[in-house]
Parts: structure tokens; C-alpha cells; sequence
């Protein structure tokens, strides 16, 4: 066996079908694509949710809601979240920075303190937000909040 006489196994390779190339190729006059209309031509490309001139769905259906766009998105924090990377890091000052330092929040993102569940540490806050639930409940456990 030499390299001139390998041939590929019997099957294997198939010659492209030469589309549009004359009435004597089996596949000339119109290509296999049928007769006019847009998908017959070059280029085509159907748009996306196209349903063939019915009222595509997503103009069916009703407009609902409304986003306000001077809406102020924070992360909250609730009290038993707060309690729990309180004695996980045994750190009572939780300023913007401590909270970014431990990834608890990313430094662009705005904190609410919310009064989910409870807290027993002593814990001084630094946020820009806070429920009233939850203020009421950080000083009666002898901490502080500063709203930034």
C-alpha cells in the first residue's frame, strides 16, 4: 500500500447536486425552488414572528403594565440575613465598603434594610435605605442605622 493508492471507502464521498446549471444537470429551470414568490428568490430572509401577512401574535395580544422609569432599584437585606454574615464574619460596623469587601453587595449597587426575621447582635448599619420594621428592630437590639 502506497500513498497514490488510497482511495476513500466506496460511499463515502458524494458529489455536490449543481443547482441551476441547465436542463440537463435534473436540477435547472428553477433550482428546486419552486415557481416565483419571495422564497424563490435570492436573499430571501423571513422576518422574525412572520406568519404569512396573519397579525403576528405578539401584536394579538394586549399591552399590560407600566415600568417606571424613575424607579430606584435597591438590594435588600433582611434582618436574619444580616444576623447570619454578622456571625459569620464577627463584624458589628457594616459599612458600603465591608459589605463589598465580604461580596455580599457589588459597589454600585443601593441596600435596603428589610425587617425579614430577627437580630440579636449589636450592629451598626450603613444603607441607603431602611423599612421601618426593620430600624425599629436593630435598635432595640442596641445597634444603629445610618442612612447614606
Amino acid at each position: 500500500m502506497d500513498l497514490h493508492n488510497l482511495t476513500p471507502a466506496a460511499g463515502s464521498v458524494k458529489d455536490n447536486t449543481r443547482k441551476g446549471r441547465g436542463q440537463g444537470s435534473g436540477k435547472g429551470g428553477t433550482s428546486t425552488r419552486g415557481h416565483k414568490g419571495a422564497k424563490s428568490r435570492s436573499g430571501f430572509k423571513e422576518k422574525r414572528a412572520h406568519e404569512g401577512g396573519q397579525m403576528p401574535l405578539q401584536m394579538r395580544l394586549p399591552k399590560r403594565g407600566f415600568k417606571n422609569p424613575n424607579r430606584e432599584p435597591y438590594t435588600a437585606i433582611n434582618l436574619d440575613q444580616l444576623q447570619a454574615i454578622t456571625d459569620k464574619y464577627h463584624v458589628s460596623e457594616w459599612n458600603l465598603e465591608a459589605l463589598h469587601k465580604h461580596s455580599i453587595v457589588s459597589r454600585t449597587e443601593k441596600i435596603k434594610l428589610l425587617g425579614r426575621g430577627t437580630i440579636q447582635a449589636r450592629v451598626n448599619l450603613t444603607a441607603h435605605a431602611a423599612s421601618e420594621a426593620a430600624r425599629k428592630a436593630v435598635e432595640a437590639a442596641g445597634g444603629s442605622i445610618t442612612i447614606v
